[in-house]
C-alpha cells in the first residue's frame, strides 16, 4: 500500500432502481476518482430489498478502498457520489426506500465511532446477508 494511502475502509453498495449494473460500475469509478484506491471487489449479489416492500429487486457488493480521507470526509465524498448517481432522498429512521444507489460506510480502520451521522463499525451490517456475504469475498 502506498504511504498516500494511509487508511482501509470498506464499502457496501446497492442499487434496485434503472440499470443497476451501470451504476454500480459508475459507483466503483467515482469511488476511484473522489475517494481512493478501489482495490478489492466483491462479486455482484442480487437480493431482495431489506426493511421495506417492492418489486425491485437489488444489486449489492462490497469494496475496500485505500483513502486519505477522514471518515466523515469519506462520509460527505459518498453522499456526493449518491446524489451524482441519483440518490435525492436518505432513508431516515428505519424508512427504507426504492433507491438507484445505496453506498454504506462499513468499516474504517479499526475505528470505534458513534456520531449522528455516522456509526462505525455499521451497527446493522451482521444482520445483513447482503452485506457480510459480499464482505466475507473480500476481506482479510
Amino acid at each position: 500500500m502506498s504511504s498516500d494511502y494511509q487508511h482501509i475502509a470498506y464499502l457496501s453498495l446497492g442499487s434496485n432502481l434503472g440499470d443497476r449494473y451501470a451504476t454500480m460500475l459508475k459507483a466503483i469509478d467515482m469511488l476511484g476518482n473522489e475517494v481512493g484506491i478501489v482495490d478489492r471487489q466483491s462479486s455482484m449479489l442480487e437480493t431482495e430489498p431489506w426493511g421495506f416492500q417492492s418489486a425491485n429487486k437489488f444489486l449489492n457488493m462490497c469494496v475496500r478502498v485505500l483513502t486519505t480521507l477522514s471518515p466523515q470526509q469519506l462520509l460527505a465524498a459518498t453522499q456526493v457520489i449518491e446524489r451524482g448517481l441519483g440518490r435525492m432522498v436518505k432513508s431516515v429512521d428505519g424508512h427504507y426506500h426504492d433507491r438507484p444507489i445505496d453506498i454504506d460506510i462499513l468499516m474504517y480502520d479499526d475505528l470505534h465511532i458513534s456520531t449522528k451521522e455516522l456509526t462505525l463499525p455499521h451497527p446493522l451490517m451482521e444482520e445483513r446477508d447482503f452485506v457480510m456475504i459480499p464482505l466475507r469475498e473480500i476481506y482479510w
